[in-house]
């Protein structure tokens, strides 16, 4: 549990931390950091080998690095328009789809419509609201669902973590020249990387390692019921760390899609 619980704490915390830099980076400055320490640490752990690849191994890596990129920086500008808790609860839409989507249960229906009326409380019409970072929220969303689908199709072609670490070195690759082109345009501070390489660590490597030793003594059951706490999670977060409040019904749009997700593991058998 003290595992599970750190991990969520810690790529929340490493959110918050890097939305401290879009002053200077702007969210695909973070980004792209993020990605190279996301890199750095995966390459490590998997080890991957890549001039053993064949075409039926490479051209799902190369998708996943394209989700995975895409999906990080949707979510970055999401959390520069609209804050850490909303956007994560956004995102969160994509996993809740995937589980929803496979299910015939009466209750996972149920569950569909609860998350929906969260949905349209979160973005209902008001005149603060900010229509294009909720988009890039559901963007984000969609990309984590694709990235779930495609990790698992990478995970049986390639062995091991060597499909996840080659995605994160391709990612990275493809974001090296908007990270040299935003250096030179805009020199960042030191604070400014040392926030977006901070972010690369908590939010990308305590959690994969974490994880890794997690899913070994926790059923992948109850995992999946912890992650279910990740957007109220990142509305605390967004809270304490950037002081983004957030009105009494976006806390219970935010409740409404975790309690969705939770209802639905919890009462599923498989």
């Amino acid at each position: 549990m003290a595992t599970m619980v750190g991990s969520g704490l810690a790529n929340q915390t490493g959110a918050a931390i890097g939305a401290l830099a879009f002053p200077v980076l702007g969210p695909l400055g973070v980004v792209a950091v993020r990605q190279y320490v996301a890199a750095l640490v995966l390459v490590a752990v998997g080890r991957p080998r890549l001039r053993a690849f064949t075409w039926r191994q490479w051209w799902p890596v190369l998708l996943l690095a394209g989700v995975f990129g895409t999906m990080n920086l949707t979510l970055y500008s999401a959390i520069d328009r609209i804050g850490l808790g909303l956007a994560v609860t956004l995102e969160f839409l994509g996993p809740l789809s995937i589980a929803l989507a496979a299910s015939r249960r009466r209750l996972d229906a149920g569950c569909a419509v609860l998350a929906a009326a969260g949905v349209v409380v979160l973005m209902r019409p008001q005149p603060s609201a900010d229509y294009p970072g909720m988009g890039l929220g559901l963007v984000a969303a969609c990309c984590w669902a694709s990235y779930i689908l495609l990790n698992r199709l990478v995970g049986r072609r390639v062995p091991g973590a060597q499909g996840s670490a080659a995605a994160a070195c391709v990612s990275a690759a493809a974001f090296l020249p908007a990270g040299i082109l935003l250096a030179l345009r805009h020199p960042p501070t030191a604070g400014a990387v040392l926030c977006a390489a901070a972010a690369g660590l908590l939010s990308s490597a305590v959690p994969y390692l974490a994880d890794l030793v997690t899913l070994r003594t926790v059923p992948a059951h109850t995992f999946g019921l912890f992650m279910s706490v990740n957007p109220m999670l990142a509305a605390v977060v967004g809270w304490a760390v950037l002081g983004q409040g957030l009105g009494l019904p976006e806390w219970v749009g935010i409740g409404a899609v975790a309690a969705a997700n939770a209802v639905s593991i919890a009462t599923s058998r498989t």
